[in-house]
């Protein structure tokens, strides 16, 4: 019996030891410092530099923002703006890895630690702030409404009974659902799926960021813009994942000296310009300091 309760007392301290060692490690990690203890995966902004490479989500099929040519290159203001980005950051424009997302992939890409920042026309909402933060902007939008040229919806008081197409997961699909139930969704996973319904005759109106509805009616001229601004004017930013302060603050702090340096200004010139048909102009997309 003696020898029973000495081996229960063995094992027993033995039990706690592993205890203590165990919090033990939990505090060396809770006490770790930067984003990863906030993150929960470290895509700060030392890992950005540690990697040599900046990821970053874009679209694949939406020009002039961001889109694959046929030779299989990213082109685009957000792709120009992230290889600036890359040089400022790691020196050099090609140490930019683009990952291509849908509007549902954009958080979860963070979150998943395949990207570093979304470039995507995120737009800035209360809702989208709490699951991840957000950088200054790079450009303003609002929702707008394309139409027929021979048909056109010219009024917001039209909408009831129309059958409208949007994307998924995009601010026009959460303004239309709360503030024009009357209207019949059409709703599609790409933007290239939602403006072929349109050219297809699927829809009586095509509702987005008139940052998109610019270029495309210039493509497409039996269309246009017929309504520039549903809602308030937002703006579009880039994203980190929620915790980390390190690279939204370099973003930040790059982005300020960008609109000193004008560098928002010449990549509208030489990237947005020729895409817009006539009565857009840089103030339709920048925000005053760009200018």
């Amino acid at each position: 019996m003696k020898n029973i309760k000495k081996y229960l007392s063995l094992a027993l301290i033995f039990a706690l030891s592993l205890v203590l060692v165990a919090c033990g490690a939990g505090g060396s990690d809770s006490s770790a410092s930067g984003d990863q203890a906030n993150s929960g995966t470290d895509n700060s902004l030392q890992a950005v530099k540690d990697r040599d490479v900046l990821r970053v989500a874009v679209w694949g099929d939406l020009k002039p923002y961001s889109w694959v040519d046929e030779n299989g290159n990213y082109q685009g203001y957000a792709v120009q703006l992230s290889r600036k980005m890359a040089q400022d950051l790691l020196g050099d424009p090609d140490k930019v890895e683009f990952v291509t997302v849908n509007a549902e992939e954009r958080v979860e890409s963070l979150n998943a630690d395949r990207v570093d920042v979304v470039m995507a026309t995120f737009t800035k909402t209360p809702e989208r702030e709490e699951v991840v933060d957000f950088a200054d902007p790079y450009m303003k939008v609002a929702i707008g409404l394309a139409s027929p040229k021979d048909a056109p919806i010219s009024s917001a008081d039209q909408l009831a009974g129309k059958k409208i197409i949007l994307n998924k997961g995009t601010t026009a699909e959460v303004l239309f659902t709360e503030e024009y139930p009357d209207a019949e969704l059409e709703k599609y996973e790409s933007k290239h799926q939602q403006f072929q319904a349109l050219a297809d005759g699927r829809g009586d109106g095509l509702v987005d960021d008139n940052s998109y509805l610019f270029p495309w009616v210039k493509e497409n001229p039996d269309f246009v813009v017929s309504i520039k601004e549903l809602g308030p004017v937002q703006t579009n930013n880039p994203a980190v994942k929620k915790g980390n302060t390190s690279l939204l603050n370099w973003i930040n702090e790059t982005y300020a000296q960008y609109s000193k340096d004008g560098v928002f200004k010449d990549l509208y010139d030489q990237e947005l310009a020729p895409f817009f048909g006539e009565g857009v102009t840089e103030q339709d997309i920048l925000l005053d300091e760009q200018l």
